[in-house]
């Protein structure tokens, strides 16, 4: 897993060097990345979410398309559609803008839910079907999707079934005094106002990234704990509807991606932790009166973390294992 780890460090370092924000975060949606998933950013607008997205393509050297979400977008703008050719008289598919390895899908809550559901079989799927015909997307395929959690006017809030195709849910946040003043010491260092991304990552690399969790070993009792940490979430009375079982095992892929991340070739308990938050909070439907005291849904998730006993892992085993 040394070579994993020296990877990642690559590709973290390198877009640390154009967007100011915690790495942690970085580290959070690369392991979105590597779990096969998707990630979902909500944050104000300015943040950084676009350039994360598009450093994150150049970094491991994938395709990028941006899709600005809009009410009047129809699916057929994001997937593709057949346009008739004069020369062959036949009606040929002209892919869209989500035939890419990596597309930021910016804004989606602004498009209908029509709109939305196009997104649904290509992140589960990683295809679409276009009258009739099933067209394969590219491989690797990972959306990274923002919305505005501020400006709510004329949004169209997202679906569960939409948010459960998310493996992670998280924010950039703002910079730090000393982030946001070297912001500052950059623009004035450079006439161009674009930082610059270079790829770091070989040819086939991304995708070996992708496979480095199948080799993830985690403890039988470690998974116990992923478990049970779900079903604690249906069990709250702050919660009306808990973790679903793909959210289980998004939280399991997640831990292992996150320790492939750091060099690991089995999972610990803070693997876990560290991952549960990003990966379980945005799968819960909180109940009438929990939203009245607004009660937030990482702090449910806080609070089960909290209680449930986190199980003692024997790392020689557990190495030995790997």
């Amino acid at each position: 897993m040394d070579k994993v780890q020296q990877e990642c460090d690559r590709i973290l370092d390198e877009i640390s060097n154009a967007v100011i924000v915690d790495e942690q975060v970085l580290e959070t949606v690369l392991t979105g990345f590597v779990s096969r998933g998707h990630v979902l950013l909500e944050d104000v607008p300015g943040t950084g979410k676009t350039l994360t997205a598009r450093s994150f393509a150049k970094a491991l050297g994938l395709s990028f398309s941006r899709i600005q979400f809009t009410p009047d977008l129809l699916p057929n703008d994001v997937t593709g559609t057949h346009v008739f050719n004069e020369q062959t008289r036949e009606f040929e598919f002209n892919p869209g803008p989500i035939f890419a390895n990596i597309v930021l899908a910016d804004e989606i809550n602004r498009a209908s839910p029509k709109t939305q559901a196009a997104l649904l079989e290509a992140m589960e799927e990683g295809q679409v079907t276009i009258d009739g015909e099933t067209h394969d997307l590219p491989d690797p395929f990972f959306v990274i999707a923002t919305q505005n959690p501020v400006e709510q006017e004329g949004t169209f809030p997202l679906p569960e079934a939409q948010k459960d195709r998310f493996v992670i849910k998280t924010s950039l946040g703002y910079p730090d005094d000393d982030g946001e003043l070297e912001l500052l010491d950059r623009r004035a260092d450079r006439t161009n106002q674009s930082p610059t991304v270079s790829r770091v990552c070989s040819e086939g690399a991304p995708e070996k990234l992708q496979q480095s969790p199948e080799q993830v070993h985690m403890e039988r009792d470690l998974r116990r704990y992923v478990a049970d940490l779900s079903r604690a979430t249906r069990e709250d009375e702050r919660v009306k509807a808990g973790v679903s079982p793909r959210g289980t095992q998004r939280l399991f892929e997640a831990a292992r991606s996150l320790a492939a991340i750091r060099g690991r070739g089995y999972a610990t308990p803070d693997d876990v932790t560290t991952i549960a938050p990003s990966v379980l909070s945005h799968r819960l439907v909180l109940t009438a009166d929990a939203r009245v005291n607004n009660v937030g849904k990482d702090e449910v998730v806080r609070d089960l973390l909290n209680d449930l006993p986190v199980p003692t892992v024997d790392y020689e085993t557990a190495r030995a294992s790997a």
